[in-house]
């Protein structure tokens, strides 16, 4: 097994990678194939902490009958169940893990803090970030960067439905220029849709490197943590 390029990374996960092909809801063949490559690079000796999204449960923000916090707030509980069923497929595999929240939930979740965060990750135990900023108006991006600056991160690992960061999207325009390497300010002027764009400020501001990969495939997490070229990096 080769050594890992990373000693503690920050996995951003969306809420529809853990749906599959069901779109909705959680898909417990796919979670755990997640898992298994989650597993496999703990086992590396790799500190893992996960950020979860919940556009599998909640995307009340394309709506405009709701008001904007309310729905923002629902957003945030539906992170909660992504966290939990991350954690669960994780304790299943052998491996610790806790859930942090931003809201507080303590029948279910302890709450963020970040000392206890990084006492958890240097034990070898998975920490997953749920609940976002634990404010709205700020995306579960956002979130990512900010919890990997606040744990010293050495990447942030933004797993999605395309494989890296495209100046069009190459459903719609088949000559989009691939690119596998961009900054943070070509991404900010060229409008390009990694993260929205100040989860993109923050990390340039921050100085951390973020790896955008295609997670259809979980064995890119492994081959992103070994340093392999996949994707696109952002710095």
């Amino acid at each position: 097994m080769s050594e890992p390029k990373y000693k503690r990374i920050l996995l951003k996960l969306s809420g529809e990678a853990l749906a599959g092909e069901q779109k909705t809801g959680v898909n417990v063949e796919t979670v755990g194939n997640i898992c298994d490559k989650i597993k496999e690079i703990v086992d590396m000796r790799v500190q893992v902490a996960i950020v979860v999204g919940g556009g599998n449960f909640w995307r009340g923000r394309n709506g405009h009958q709701m008001e904007r916090t309310t729905a923002d707030y629902m957003g945030m509980l539906a992170t909660a169940m992504n966290g939990l069923a991350l954690q669960d497929a994780l304790e299943a595999r052998g491996v610790y893990s806790r859930v942090q929240t931003s809201i507080e939930m303590r029948e279910i979740a302890e709450p963020f803090i970040q000392r206890k965060a990084e006492k958890h990750l240097n034990r070898g135990r998975v920490v997953i970030f749920a609940c976002g900023t634990g404010h709205p108006y700020f995306t579960t991006d956002t979130a990512a960067v900010l919890r990997a600056t606040e744990i010293k991160a050495d990447i942030i690992l933004l797993g999605k439905a395309i494989d890296a960061v495209y100046s069009a999207d190459p459903k719609i325009e088949p000559d989009a220029i691939r690119y596998e390497e961009i900054s943070y300010l070509d991404v900010l002027n060229k409008d390009l849709k990694v993260m929205d764009s100040t989860a993109t400020a923050m990390c340039r501001d921050n100085n951390i490197p973020l790896l955008v990969f295609g997670i259809s495939d979980p064995e890119n997490i492994v081959k992103a943590v070994k340093g392999e070229r996949i994707g696109t990096i952002v710095s």
